[in-house]
Parts: structure tokens; C-alpha cells; sequence
């Protein structure tokens, strides 16, 4: 199954999503490529694939990405090959902007869509200053954006309020389980188990 996790900047994707693959079996996370600087600890290969402008040019003539968007000033892609390969492992989480979430919306049928948001404008304002990472100037630029991406909600299959941390883990969790466990989804592993009726 695939996945998408989406929201405003700042209202703790990232977070959730880390968690829920520490704790749930079968879960993958597709890297995305980017071409924004590296922060802190962040690993090639494991946060994001960082690229130059002109590489990431290079891979959207070349059809490589399922989405593709430009946030706050930088582009960020999925890879095709990256979500292929990690589906082979169970289901895969993608972090994406909204924007990003709307294309995947068109070319992907089955996926799940869940939008993240916090529990008030203010808390959102609160966290974004609180992290460090961005200008006075870029965190208002992300609240705008915010106030507008807010707005997507109904696109989505699924929301979660990301308030205390520990229950917004809790509800990706179980989005992803009973999404597990539709029987569409079980075709395939319920397919040997009635045929070991009709045998008996």
C-alpha cells in the first residue's frame, strides 16, 4: 500500500512518521529527492537525496518522478524507482507537501491520502519559531502558505490532529492497519485459506 502524509510546515509529519516506522512491521519510507541544503544531521540517502537544480531538471525531462513540486523555495521529487523498490518491502509512507499530494492524487488509485494538522494556528506558529530552522521572514512566509494548504482538507481520506504527540502516533498507526486489513487487500492471503474449507 502507499501512502501519503501531508499538512503544513511544521505540524510534525516528520515526526509522526519516524515514529510509526520504529513501531510498525512492513513500513518504508520513500526518500525524496531535493534540492535544499542539508540540515543538521540529515543523511544522504536516508532524509532525502540532495541534488543540484540542474540534476533535478534532468530527472523530471526524464519522467523519473511520480510527483514533483517547488516548497518554500526549493523542488522536491518522489522517485518512480524509489517507491517501486520499497514497496517490494512492505508499505511505503511518503512525506509530501500539498502540493505534491494533489498529483500523486491523479495518478495513484488505491493510495491513502492523510492530512496532518495542528491543533490551532497559534501552536502551528509556536512549533515553526521554536525549531530554529527558518527567518522570521520565512515563517511567515510558511503561515500564509499554511492558512491556504489548511484549506485541502476534503482532498484527504484521512486527517489527524496532531495535538499530543503519542495519539496522533496512535491514529497513523491505526489508519495504516485497517487499511491493512480491507478485504481487498486480503485477497491474495485469504485466497489458501478458503480453499482449505473447500478441501475438507
Amino acid at each position: 500500500m502507499l501512502f501519503i502524509v501531508s499538512g503544513p510546515s511544521g505540524c510534525g509529519k516528520s515526526t509522526l512518521i519516524r515514529a510509526v516506522l520504529c513501531s510498525l512491521e512492513r513500513t518504508r519510507f520513500s526518500v525524496s529527492h531535493t534540492t535544499r541544503p542539508r540540515r543538521g544531521k540529515e543523511e544522504e540517502g536516508k532524509d532525502y537525496f540532495f541534488v543540484s537544480l540542474a540534476q533535478f531538471e534532468r530527472l523530471i525531462k526524464g519522467g523519473a518522478f511520480l510527483e514533483w513540486a517547488k516548497v518554500h523555495g526549493h523542488y522536491y521529487g518522489t522517485s518512480k524507482k524509489e517507491i517501486d523498490q520499497k514497496r517490494k518491502e512492505g508499505d511505503v509512507l511518503l512525506d509530501i507537501d500539498v502540493q505534491g499530494a494533489r498529483q500523486v492524487k491523479d495518478r495513484s488509485r488505491g493510495a491513502g491520502f492523510i492530512f496532518v494538522v495542528p491543533p490551532s494556528y497559534a501552536e502551528l506558529r509556536r512549533r515553526l519559531e521554536e525549531r530554529g530552522q527558518n527567518s522570521p521572514h520565512s515563517i511567515e512566509h510558511r503561515l500564509r502558505v499554511a492558512k491556504q494548504e489548511i484549506q485541502s482538507y476534503p482532498m484527504f481520506d484521512y486527517v489527524v490532529i496532531n495535538d499530543r504527540l503519542e495519539t496522533a502516533v496512535e491514529e497513523l498507526r491505526a489508519i495504516l492497519l485497517s487499511r491493512r486489513c480491507r478485504r481487498a487487500n486480503r485477497e491474495k492471503v485469504l485466497d489458501p485459506i478458503l480453499r482449505s474449507f473447500e478441501e475438507c
